[in-house]
């Protein structure tokens, strides 16, 4: 019986460190495709909160001739606000 229990508890332990393994190789795989995206310019940088956002996806503002990439539509608006606010202080 006690045998058993110990054939049991090893193959768990395999199957867990198999598992454990697996999802580590996946994020660091993950990391390192993220990380290409970010140096061809496939990802790019929101000027306002930092986050790393995919260049398609992104919600884009034309300012002059510079293209911005935001997050979101908060991150937007709080750049156009400080946009906004920094010209009357002009």
């Amino acid at each position: 019986m006690i045998i058993k229990i110990a054939i049991v508890a090893l193959v768990c332990y395999v199957l867990y460190r198999l598992f454990m393994n697996d999802t580590k190789k996946k994020a660091e795989k993950d990391a390192e495709k993220k990380k290409k995206r970010m140096d061809s310019g496939e990802m790019v940088k929101d000027p306002v909160c930092g986050t790393y956002v995919e260049k398609d996806s992104a919600i884009t503002v034309k300012n002059g001739d510079q293209i911005l990439h935001f997050c979101s539509y908060e991150c937007r608006q709080k750049y156009i606000e400080s946009v906004t606010e920094q010209k009357k202080l002009d």
